[in-house]
């Protein structure tokens, strides 16, 4: 039988508090940490990518299990690995590593460093609440390898979420613009509050939806970044060529 594992375990874990107070994971600003500890959002943003049957789904940063443990009741997913690099919270993750060893794969390593390609011989998908100092590094680096993404459900603070889906003459429409509508259908799902994180950041977070284009172009990444680069570097000049 797949997807075997017993959501009301999950359900019966301790609350995510709980979980921050037992483990004394305070969260690191150098971390670029806000823990989202409100469960029907956390499922919510899992849900966002549809259903991720037979699909492998990796996450980055789960914290203290929020959106792991939404990931893991609501997306069907074949199996979820999860990228952390602050040894609290893998320690913080045991028992819900416990709770799903089949389905659950927790992996101790900078996401920045990580290679998602050697895990999975099928295009898998990405969830995730991404911290917000490394938020474009990880999107330009999974782009450069959209190929084998099926989709991503990814949260930025909103004014880069708005740079990611902006038409052409606003004053959003950057090389992000450009970079992420070439490759894929990028909508803004959802606003979230900062009052729903712990702690609060100063700014308002939208998830994106991300899909990949069919393309048959033949553009080279090296070259769309090489001509969004001459195009946006400098704006007030016009281009010619």
């Amino acid at each position: 039988m797949k997807n075997v594992y017993n959501i009301d375990d999950i359900e019966e874990l301790p609350p995510l508090r709980e979980v921050i107070n037992s483990n004394d994971l305070q969260a690191k600003k150098s971390l670029g940490q806000n823990f989202l500890l409100d469960l029907n959002l956390t499922k919510k943003i899992a849900r966002v990518v549809g259903d991720m049957s037979d699909t492998v789904i990796f996450e980055i940063g789960p914290g203290p299990g929020g959106l792991t443990r939404g990931i893991l009741t609501e997306s069907n997913c074949k199996k979820l690995i999860s990228i952390e690099r602050d040894h609290r919270c893998v320690k913080a993750l045991q028992p819900l590593l416990q709770t799903c060893p089949d389905r659950f794969e927790l992996i101790e390593e900078d996401a920045l460093q990580f290679n998602m390609n050697a895990l999975s011989n099928d295009k898998y998908a990405i969830i995730a609440n991404l911290p917000y100092n490394i938020a474009t590094p990880l999107l330009i680096n999974w782009l450069k390898q959209i190929d084998n993404i099926k989709a991503m459900g990814l949260m930025f603070q909103k004014e880069v979420a708005l740079r990611i889906t902006a038409e052409p003459s606003t004053k959003e429409y950057g090389r992000l613009s450009v970079i992420c509508q070439w490759l894929c259908h990028c909508d803004i799902a959802f606003d979230i509050p900062a009052s729903a994180f712990t702690p609060p950041p100063k700014i308002t977070s939208s998830v994106v939806k991300f899909k990949p284009i069919k393309r048959s172009d033949g553009v080279s990444f090296a070259k769309m970044e090489r001509l969004t680069s001459l195009a946006f570097g400098q704006r007030r000049k016009m281009l010619k060529k």
